[in-house]
């Protein structure tokens, strides 16, 4: 009984603490996140589509997966689903892409990293419906006389062929919008893409020219692979982002 005791008053001293510290958030998260997921999933299987049966005057009854069928079923629907498609990845392709290369040439300290790096963050200090406003105008689908932005800027630099109509087309129009998301998030993914490489021990380059290694080869071969981990966090944290976008969206195409 006293051994028993012991190890219990040794648990509790070793992982007490800890429990109660991350004991509010826990509780939060779970009542206020995944409480509210499992509450909506059980409202989206019932036949509640009337105010009547939101206030609970009419009863409503379980139908499952026949409102997510009606759903999937639907054009406009799948017309959506398909423009969300095409916006995180191109959100996440450019983001990855630009963030990366600005984050390759930032990784060996260089005169001026400070300015540089504060250029390619100031994007992210701008509200989405800030900007989205100024590129509504930049992304003007006006041509010939009427071109404005950046139609009119290929205009005047002799680029006529450029010249589109931007988010005024019905099927890659969402493909635009992410033009402006892809400006605003590079700078983030960047730094993300900075942390990763001043992160990774100078022991492994040396290492590696001992080795005989070339500048490519260390890169391709030994600090590339550490970074996937940071590729991995990109992803995720941009693809989130990816379906939050609607304050941008709804600015540039209104």
């Amino acid at each position: 009984m006293a051994r028993q005791t012991k190890r219990r008053n040794t648990w509790l001293s070793k992982y007490g603490p800890p429990l109660l510290l991350i004991a509010p958030s826990v509780i939060l998260v779970g009542i206020f996140v995944y409480g509210l997921i499992v509450a909506n999933t059980v409202t989206s299987m019932r036949d509640a589509h009337t105010v009547a049966q939101y206030n609970g005057v009419r009863e409503t009854s379980f139908v499952w997966f026949a409102n997510y069928t009606e759903l999937f079923g639907d054009a406009d629907f799948q017309h959506s689903l398909t423009n969300l498609l095409l916006f995180t990845v191109a959100f996440l392709a450019g983001t990855l892409v630009i963030g990366f290369i600005w984050a390759w040439l930032l990784e060996r300290p260089i005169k001026g990293e400070g300015f540089f790096r504060s250029v390619f963050l100031f994007p992210m200090a701008v509200s989405f419906i800030a900007s989205g406003v100024v590129w509504k105008w930049l992304l003007n689908s006006g041509q010939g006389e009427q071109a404005k932005g950046m139609n009119r800027l290929f205009q005047m630099v002799g680029l006529d062929f450029l010249q589109n109509s931007w988010t005024g087309n019905i099927t890659f129009g969402i493909l635009a919008v992410a033009i402006p998301a892809i400006w605003q998030l590079s700078g983030y993914v960047m730094a993300i893409f900075v942390a990763g490489f001043r992160g990774i021990s100078e022991d492994l380059r040396e290492a590696g020219r001992v080795d005989g290694a070339s500048q490519w080869q260390l890169y391709r071969h030994i600090i590339f692979p550490q970074l996937s981990a940071v590729a991995l966090s990109a992803v995720i944290i941009i693809g989130h982002m990816a379906m939050k976008s609607f304050d941008l969206i709804i600015a540039v195409t209104d």
